[in-house]
């Protein structure tokens, strides 16, 4: 039985905070890495949250992920911009995207952003909550540069990373919409997470080195590898390619097509869409008629065994505020995990877990 560390979410913020700083970034940096994954561990997507430091150190100590980049910009169109990211860490870089964006969305009515080169961007959702506390509607497709770890429909082995897809779209008066998932059935990071549980994967989920049906999540995290499937069979595979094309090739200049050099880097290409729906139609009616069809979907009678309906956003929301009483949950292994990068970044890993509490 692997034991689940329940950390106060102040006590990990100061935990962070000090691994971090083991990377050389400046205080702002580590301040905005920190909120980042912290905030993706308090939405339920710990896939994405501090567990992710241990590749981050991996990365940076192989010279893949550059501190203290900010963005540089390629191309400026005014409502189009290029943006090279210097491989710098995602949470800073697609922070300054989206600022970017989000300035010239209000100044133009929309924008298109075309980002390349960053490092992990980490929760795509987090760049659309940007938007929409802006009043901005943005649209996310996002590719991954590192090892494929997902298979395309029919294919036997892995072709390309998990490439996330996000709407975000503001409703006056109530929290947002906000979808944001990876096109393959689960994110990489999840199969992590089960593995370093001790836990298998539901069935249809993933294939081994073979191209085999299995739910040992194993073969995502260690050598033979094998490879996560696309969620929706044909359509997420169909929307992954769109991700990889737009993502990639168009935004980022670079798509996947080897099997990887055995690097550790986490490079995103994204391609964002940002604009103001006031600027397109009616604002009064677009406000209606969404809230009516929000309430129309959720007023559907709950399945049996289920907790009824929910709208892209809910569960995460939810799970943040039982977070932020009961303490953010960490496996021993990944905390583990954490501990040991401590020590390749030249921290004490004693100091690290005493800032948790444990």
């Amino acid at each position: 039985m692997i034991q689940i560390h329940l950390i106060p979410v102040d006590r990990l913020r100061e935990a962070v905070r000090y691994l971090v700083k083991g990377f050389g970034s400046e205080p702002k940096e580590i301040e905005m890495v920190t909120e980042n994954l912290v905030q993706a561990n308090l939405t339920g997507h710990d896939s994405h949250g501090v567990g992710m430091l241990p590749r981050y150190a991996e990365s940076y100590l192989e010279g893949s992920l550059k501190p203290n980049a900010h963005i540089v910009t390629q191309m400026d169109g005014g409502a189009m911009v290029s943006i090279n990211g210097q491989a710098g860490f995602g949470q800073v870089i697609g922070h300054e995207a989206m600022e970017l964006g989000i300035t010239r969305a209000k100044q133009h009515g929309s924008c298109i952003v075309a980002l390349g080169n960053s490092h992990h961007l980490c929760r795509i959702g987090a760049w659309a909550e940007m938007a929409v506390a802006e009043n901005l509607i943005s649209i996310h497709f996002v590719n991954v540069i590192s090892p494929p770890k997902v298979a395309p429909w029919n294919g036997a082995d892995a072709r390309f990373g998990t490439n996330p897809f996000c709407v975000g779209i503001p409703v006056a008066g109530q929290p947002p919409v906000l979808l944001d998932f990876a096109t393959s059935v689960i994110a990489q990071g999840k199969a992590r997470v089960a593995y370093n549980k001790g836990e298998q994967l539901p069935a249809g989920m993933l294939i081994d080195d073979k191209g085999n049906p299995t739910t040992d999540p194993v073969y995502v995290v260690k050598p033979p590898s094998g490879a996560l499937r696309t969620f929706g069979e044909h359509k997420g595979f169909g929307l992954a390619l769109i991700c990889e094309l737009l993502g990639g090739a168009l935004a980022g200049g670079m798509t996947t097509h080897t099997q990887g050099d055995g690097r550790r880097r986490a490079l995103n290409g994204m391609l964002t869409i940002i604009f103001d729906p006031k600027k397109l139609s009616d604002g009064s009616v677009f406000e209606h008629e969404m809230k009516a069809f929000i309430e129309w979907v959720k007023a559907s009678p709950a399945q049996a065994g289920t907790e009824g309906v929910r709208v892209a956003g809910e569960p995460e929301r939810l799970t943040r505020a039982e977070r932020l009483v009961s303490g953010v949950p960490v496996d021993d292994n990944t905390w583990q995990e954490m501990v040991a990068a401590c020590s390749k970044l030249g921290l004490d890993g004693a100091t690290f877990q005493k800032l948790a509490g444990l």
